[in-house]
């Protein structure tokens, strides 16, 4: 009997599946798990790394906060390692990461593509230090904010004036209380009930959070520059990976990732973020709603209203000991190119 149980252990060892991979990298964000930047951008990612890895590199997904805290505590969790990558925007992390800001200033950026490379570009050459405790796999912009409303129709100036919209960064808040509305701090996953119940009007929000949050359940107008021009405000979003946990991955895994990473990555948010917001205005229009594109005489009554929270900004960096007119500068020649 002994010999017996031994023998069908053994073979039942021998039949077994590998072995679980080498590295299962643990990935989180706020957003649910349909998202684009899950679905459509970081799961194909990973699947590239298992590939490439001959399966020694897996991924596992904790969309919508499941590790628990909040969007704001991402960046933490990664330096903490309670997840391996998250993905975030540091302007929830309001006053940490200070220069990376300049990407969010009033009417920088156009599209996700040209704005993402330019984010990167920006990144390397101004803003490293900020996250200098990370390994940063890629950095992107949303495309920028539209403003998406549940009963009033946004042409020009006057029309925001009074409104209430969710913000989503401290750079959207400014922005939109120069050009008199009202703005109001709350997570992704609050705002349609918000929105819904009359707490706020609207949002301010990239075109790629409308369906995931369902926000086009709730809004009946949204408001976009004419196309080529830019947006009021957008959201400079970051994948940190802990740098330990890379530190401590074998050379030729760490190359696959490197590889993989960086400015590929930033293109493949840049045009999934593009796609999406074009089938999004194409989506809502088809389901009775309004897309409004501002036009460019409106738009520069908006800018000039908007130049004093630029100001302000380059003020302020000027006090933390940096250059603001520079950064301000640089940020917008890159996002023109």
């Amino acid at each position: 009997m002994k010999k017996l149980f031994l023998s069908v252990a053994l073979a039942a060892a021998f039949a077994a599946p590998a072995s679980a991979a080498e590295v299962t990298l643990k990935i989180a964000h706020f957003l649910p798990s349909a998202a684009p930047a899950q679905s459509m951008v970081l799961e194909p990612w990973c699947a590239d790394l298992n590939k490439a890895s001959a399966g020694r590199i897996e991924c596992q997904f904790y969309p919508a906060m499941q590790l628990g805290g909040t969007p704001g505590q991402l960046a933490d969790q990664a330096l903490r390692g309670v997840a391996d990558i998250v993905w975030t925007a540091p302007g929830y992390s309001a006053g940490r990461f200070p220069k990376i800001e300049a990407m969010e200033l009033p009417f920088v950026v156009r599209d996700a593509t040209s704005g993402s490379k330019a984010a990167w570009e920006y990144l390397n050459q101004y803003a490293q230090d900020e996250f200098s405790k990370y390994k940063v796999l890629a950095i992107h912009v949303d495309g920028g904010v539209a403003l998406h409303t549940a009963n009033r129709e946004i042409k020009s100036l006057n029309d925001i004036k009074g409104l209430k919209l969710r913000t989503p960064t401290r750079m959207a808040s400014k922005t939109l209380a120069a050009l008199g509305g009202e703005p109001v701090s709350m997570p992704p996953g609050q705002v349609t009930e918000a929105i819904s119940k009359g707490v706020v009007d609207g949002a301010m929000g990239a075109w790629e959070v409308v369906l995931p949050t369902k926000l086009d359940e709730v809004t009946k107008y949204h408001t976009q520059p004419v196309a080529g021009q830019t947006y009021p405000s957008a959201t400079v979003l970051i994948v940190l990976m802990n740098k330990q946990k890379f530190d401590g991955l074998p050379a030729d895994l760490k190359q696959i990732v490197d590889e993989r990473s960086g400015l590929p990555l930033v293109e493949s948010f840049g045009r999934v973020f593009d796609e999406r917001a074009a089938e999004t205005r194409t989506h809502v229009a088809a389901a009775g709603a309004q897309v409004v594109d501002i036009s460019e005489t409106d738009l520069g009554a908006m800018k000039n209203a908007a130049r004093a929270v630029d100001q302000e900004w380059r003020a302020d960096m000027d006090k933390k000991g940096f250059n603001g007119a520079e950064l301000s500068d640089a940020a917008r020649a890159l996002a023109r190119q």
